[in-house]
């Protein structure tokens, strides 16, 4: 429960809001190997891992309950459903408890929304069917809200586990000519958590760099980050007298910043 600025948590509440992310395409296996070590240490919910990495991370995470979460279509979302419910499979049926997913978000700028809700149930009928969950990203920074709104819809109507808001690639044009992203949003967390259904949950991806930034978007009903910085999150925590027992503490509101593409 949250009354304004002030959140009361616990550390392994915290703790198993987060999937630590290891998706850059520049990690060596080398530095898979350090992350997972992060995500074992501090008993996250999931090591979130290219495909590829689903049997290193199944057997670094052996006998813990940090389950590992693959990504598939991923950062895009571009390939076609048939491969799409190939490469899902493939995850679930190799180790992947939790299965992220990118929307085929030219579709979704179309309003082709059969196209998308076809997509998007046959990805999440190949998952439960194999014992896991699915989490539909968005990529809220090419969207305007009519798109988000539509997609909490599907998301509620399918009965799919989570809604995403983003990659953590998905690179919009500035007006200064360079590439960046806004990641989750407060406005975006609101509308999502408006507009799906209450057994969707709410994942927020990008952007959410601190314990601020956690406890937040945890006020606004997420239930699930996406982040690298889970050391730095967990130890101000600490620091912070959040511990084993239910704490009220102050957190600084992530600042209102306008999305859409």
């Amino acid at each position: 429960m949250s009354t304004n600025n002030t959140i009361t948590a616990t550390l392994p509440q915290l703790a198993k809001m987060i999937d630590h992310s290891l998706l850059h395409p520049t990690m060596t296996d080398e530095d898979v190997l350090a992350g997972l070590k992060i995500a074992r240490e501090n008993n996250v919910a999931t090591a979130c891992v290219k495909p590829y990495l689903i049997p290193l991370a199944k057997r670094e995470l052996a006998n813990t309950d940090v389950k590992v979460c693959p990504v598939i279509g991923f950062p895009h979302g571009n390939s076609t459903t048939e491969i799409k419910v190939l490469e899902a499979t493939a995850a679930a049926e190799t180790g992947g408890t939790e299965i992220d997913m990118v929307v085929n978000i030219g579709k979704v700028l179309g309003g082709d929304w059969d196209y998308v809700q076809t997509e998007i149930a046959a990805i999440n009928s190949a998952v439960v069917s194999r014992g896991a969950i699915l989490k539909v990203i968005f990529e809220n920074d090419y969207l305007q809200s009519p798109h988000i709104i539509r997609l909490s819809q599907i998301c509620t109507e399918i009965g799919v586990a989570f809604a995403k808001t983003s990659s953590g690639y998905g690179f919009v044009k500035q007006s200064d000519g360079s590439y960046n992203y806004l990641g989750a949003t407060v406005a975006d967390l609101k509308l999502m958590r408006e507009h799906c259904g209450p057994e969707v949950q709410i994942k927020a991806a990008g952007g959410v760099r601190s314990l601020d930034d956690l406890l937040h978007v945890l006020s606004l009903g997420v239930t699930r980050i996406g982040a690298t910085a889970t050391v730095a999150i967990l130890e101000d925590a600490k620091k912070r007298g959040i511990g084993m027992e239910p704490t009220t503490v102050e957190f600084k509101p992530m600042v209102e910043k306008a999305s859409g593409y």
